[in-house]
């Protein structure tokens, strides 16, 4: 598969597997999981068609590992706007955990720190690499650090996501190191 169709129908699936799936005619569980097959018959009645092989490769070889197959079923691992329940465990963070964003949005954030918005939850990385990859989506990429182990200490829960992604249901603005 070329470049240009994976990414296609990466966001494809993303959109369909984290926020619309009753666009596509079918029903994620509980846990935002469907049956690989049904999802299959239900791109091929929206005229975008897909082999099981090619799911395959779109899962493997996507960069951010957004999606999981297991025991014939595939979701999305985080980023839901529809009601899902990923069954995560809390853990314990590392110290540091680091959000991409764009400058754009840092007096918001200076005044209510990072909030899930639509989503389920905040996403942090475990890296500074991958922070810059996310917050250059939107312009020129600003890191934030967040003071995981102080947030931990003070009762808030972390949770990991199957492709490595920090959640926690909203970051203070006192946990948040801002750049100069």
């Amino acid at each position: 598969m070329d470049e240009r169709r994976l990414v296609k129908v990466s966001k494809y699936l993303s959109r369909h597997l984290r926020h619309d799936p009753q666009r596509l005619g079918i029903e994620l569980d509980a846990q935002g999981w469907v049956d690989v097959d049904v999802l299959l018959a239900a791109l091929e009645r929206q005229r975008f068609p897909l082999t099981r092989a090619e799911l395959d490769e779109v899962v493997e070889r996507n960069d951010k590992r957004r999606y999981v197959i297991r025991d014939g079923r595939i979701r999305a691992s985080q980023g839901h706007t529809v009601d899902v329940d990923l069954g995560l465990e809390p853990l314990d963070p590392p110290a540091e955990l680091f959000h991409g964003t764009a400058e754009g949005f840092l007096a918001a954030i200076r005044a209510e720190g990072l909030k899930a918005m639509d989503r389920h939850d905040v996403h942090l990385s475990p890296d500074y690499a991958t922070a810059v990859r996310v917050g250059s989506r939107r312009g020129r990429p600003v890191v934030l650090v967040v003071d995981a182990a102080r947030m931990a200490a003070e009762g808030h829960e972390f949770f990991r996501s199957d492709n490595g992604v920090w959640l926690t249901e909203s970051v203070p603005p006192w946990a948040i190191a801002f750049p100069d």
